[in-house]
């Protein structure tokens, strides 16, 4: 099932079919047994005619979010420890990012508020002090209060890895501003666990013409997804819950940089599709 946000209302999609919910996102999601909850509910919702959603969840849609903040793990995987090391080689840095790949405890960073995250087809910003910006295609969790993962949706971790290159200790300017994240098209709620055979896809699109693309399995990832929320509820509460992106593992080579007008696609088997073109804040 896949739960959307839209200016409106809440949208359920279950076997290709649209419910409209009345119900509150916070309260809604943070629910512990969310799959068992939505599934008790379809036998007692009319369903959605067809153009009533092709207007919600064309013009109306929002990013899958309500009060949470957005974490990011890093170096969950081998080619982001690799790339990482590489954009801070000349800052002395690069031995941070090894030594992070194999310790017990994770890279765990905030990311963004609520009002940062942009939503499907909604502009990610770069930075213009930055000469060098990717998008991080990652699978974020849905995390509710009580810590269980409850589910999956896309998430696009931005980053100016000139910035982070120059210093780790930027790491907050190069990661934490307007429109860094995106998240969307739905909250994907399975009845079990996503499988790790699980496909994450990204193109990019420049002038109509494919500048990148890229997949990977997230079986690839080092860590598995519930030590990566066990770490980050260990001293912290979120009293609806939270969203944790789960790291990278396709980076485009050190000669691309995103300019204003590209287009990324993040493709997730079972959630969908989030799409965002690329500008400048305030252009």
């Amino acid at each position: 099932m896949k739960l959307y946000r839209t200016t409106s209302s809440l949208i359920l999609e279950s076997e290709e079919k649209y419910y409209q919910l009345d119900e509150t996102w916070d309260v809604l999601i943070n629910r512990d047994g969310l799959y068992g909850y939505l599934a008790g509910l379809l036998s007692g919702l009319p369903e959605l005619e067809a153009d009533r959603v092709t207007a919600l969840l064309g013009k109306e849609l929002l990013a899958p979010i309500g009060s949470q903040e957005v974490w990011a793990a890093g170096v969950t995987y081998l080619r982001s420890r690799e790339a990482r090391m590489e954009e801070s080689a000349a800052s002395g840095g690069a031995d941070f990012y090894d030594k992070v790949y194999v310790a017990e405890r994770p890279e765990l960073f905030f990311k963004a508020l609520p009002h940062r995250v942009a939503a499907p087809f909604q502009a990610v910003y770069i930075r213009r002090d930055s000469s060098w910006n990717v998008p991080e295609p990652e699978l974020t969790l849905y995390i509710n209060s009580q810590a269980h993962i409850q589910g999956y949706t896309i998430g696009n971790d931005m980053s100016s890895r000139s910035i982070e290159g120059e210093n780790p200790l930027y790491l907050p300017q190069a990661k934490v501003y307007d429109r860094s994240a995106a998240l969307g098209p739905a909250l994907y709620i399975p009845e079990t666990p996503i499988p790790a055979t699980t496909m994450i896809r990204m193109t990019i699109a420049r002038k109509g013409e494919q500048v990148y693309s890229g997949e990977v399995a997230i079986s690839q990832m080092k860590r598995k997804l519930e030590e990566l929320a066990e770490w980050l509820f260990r001293e912290t509460e979120f009293s609806v819950g939270c969203y944790l992106m789960t790291g990278t593992c396709l980076v485009p080579g050190n000669d691309f940089t995103l300019q204003p007008g590209d287009i990324v696609d993040i493709t997730i088997g079972g959630i969908g599709t989030l799409t965002n073109p690329v500008k400048y804040r305030g252009a």
